[in-house]
């Protein structure tokens, strides 16, 4: 079954994990596959500015099919070397594709995101969650540990202690509680999930694509270089930008006290 729907509106692009019948579970065969497919497409399209990533029905995701764990089958199915291959090649790849998006992406966390689907949601450089949302990674409560990166991915969030605090108990924690520790950036009634994260994706894509993507590049790297790395990074990326017709025009709108009208350009 597909796992994505994928809708665009002028520069911003929803992509709703859909299998809302039985609360979105990730890492069926294939899964990587169409990620992939939808990562690829939205970074060579430069009229892109913006992702929401969201979940169908009351689940943003449950997190890893926990039917297909008891059957042992499709990606948890087989001897402990081809666990690991399905691990890398279908759910890390998905979870590669998610964070290799040059593009900002807002998560519109709906419901609860548990485990691998906490973990999916925590790679979105904005999260919003409905007074809905349940956060948990709660892979020690089945006997495994996070599979998919999630001990270098949540302690970035929140902290490592509070990311310990998850991870050793197990514990799941409501939307008040994640906005409390950082885990996202606002809490809103369920009917307004999708207005707020389309508000702020429009406010987003009304930034100039080139330096909208480098941006988001030295954001992510600024966490794993020096000081002094990060300083040549930016002396270089700027000068790109200073070449580029979008930053004459944002000059000329700030002089001229007008909307800027950025066109990748």
């Amino acid at each position: 079954m597909s796992l994505l729907t994928i809708a665009r509106d002028g520069a911003i692009i929803t992509l709703t994990i859909n299998r809302a019948e039985s609360m979105s579970p990730l890492g069926a065969p294939g899964d990587g596959e169409e990620f992939a497919h939808a990562c690829d497409t939205i970074n060579t399209d430069i009229g892109v500015r913006c992702v929401i990533l969201t979940g169908a029905g009351r689940a943003f995701s449950a997190g890893g099919d926990i039917k297909a764990m008891r059957d042992r089958s499709g990606t948890f199915g087989g001897t402990p070397p081809a666990i690991s291959d399905g691990y890398r090649d279908n759910i890390h790849r998905m979870l590669r594709a998610l964070y290799s998006l040059r593009v900002p992406v807002i998560a519109a966390v709906n419901g609860p995101a548990i485990g691998l689907g906490c973990d999916v949601a925590c790679l979105a450089d904005i999260r919003i969650a409905s007074e809905k949302a349940k956060f948990g990674v709660t892979f020690l409560k089945l006997g495994i540990i996070p599979g998919d990166g999630g001990t270098w991915i949540l302690p970035r969030v929140i902290g490592m202690s509070r990311a310990a605090e998850l991870f050793f108990t197990g514990d799941v924690i409501d939307a008040a509680t994640a906005h409390e520790w950082g885990l996202v950036s606002r809490v809103v009634a369920p009917d307004a999930l999708m207005e707020e994260a389309r508000a702020l994706a429009e406010r987003v894509a009304k930034m100039p694509p080139h330096a909208l993507r480098q941006s988001k590049m030295l954001l992510r790297q600024g966490r794993e270089v020096s000081y002094d790395t990060a300083l040549e990074l930016a002396a270089n990326t700027q000068a790109m930008m200073h070449a580029t017709a979008d930053h004459a025009e944002g000059v000329a709108a700030l002089i001229e006290k007008r909307e800027p009208d950025f066109r990748g350009e």
